[in-house]
């Protein structure tokens, strides 16, 4: 009996110590489950989200190329006031819903483009501030910088510039050049009287680089850029005699 007794008491206490050691690691477990947040490999986890968010960037920067592009090739017809967002997704076989994800409107579309295409060429012009104080060959390397910048950005500047371009946007590259150019007009305006006929001068060398890089676009850039390049500063020379 006495024997049958302590064998049961052995039984019992193994029992509990077993249960406590079941109940304490499954408590620890639920423990780190907390923490994490219920996930088992946290490190995996953040590994594919930072994948998955990647792509998706990619995927953002691929819809919002397509869909400057599908704009410019609109324009090159028509003007942005006979140009739908419905016209933009078709051609760019972009939902109207993603559409507004990244855009406002048509129009906030082509000041985005636009935006982009004036800061890349204030950074070009930027890497080409001159050595010395504008020498007439600094002076045709600005022109040169500028109208390669135009060149390899042909087909969105190019529309960008045309009748059925924003008037908006090409004095804002205009004026940006004026800006540029009013560092450099002491090279040229030196003998001229009053500040009243330098800037008249700035303006009109400016604006008249900006038709004619217009008519060299329209005639599918059939001047060398450096020709050109020299042509313009060799008129701005004759203009100030």
């Amino acid at each position: 009996m006495n024997v049958l007794f302590r064998t049961l008491l052995c039984n019992l206490s193994c029992f509990d110590m077993n249960f406590l050691s079941i109940m304490g690691e499954a408590m620890a477990k639920n423990k780190e489950n907390v923490k994490s947040g219920g996930r088992k490999s946290p490190k995996l986890s953040t590994g594919l989200k930072g994948e998955a968010s990647r792509a998706n960037n990619r995927i953002i920067r691929r819809t919002k190329i397509a869909l400057q592009n599908s704009l410019i090739e609109l324009m090159k017809t028509k003007s942005i006031l006979r140009i739908s967002v419905k016209e933009i997704c078709d051609a760019a076989d972009v939902g109207r819903s993603t559409f507004y994800a990244h855009y406002d409107s048509h129009y906030d579309l082509l000041e985005q483009i636009e935006t982009e295409c004036i800061s890349s060429f204030e950074e070009k012009l930027s890497m080409n501030e001159p050595l010395r104080k504008y020498s007439t060959k600094e002076i045709t390397q600005i022109f040169e910088t500028m109208l390669q910048f135009i060149a390899d950005n042909n087909n969105s500047t190019q529309t960008l510039f045309s009748e059925n371009g924003e008037l908006s946007f090409q004095r804002k590259f205009i004026y940006r050049l004026i800006n540029y150019f009013k560092s450099a007009k002491k090279h040229y305006t030196d003998n001229l009287i009053d500040m009243e006929t330098s800037e008249c001068y700035t303006v009109f060398v400016v604006h008249g680089a900006i038709a004619l890089i217009q008519h060299w676009l329209k005639n599918n850039m059939h001047i060398p850029v450096s020709n050109l390049a020299k042509m313009i500063v060799s008129l701005t020379r004759e203009t100030r005699q």
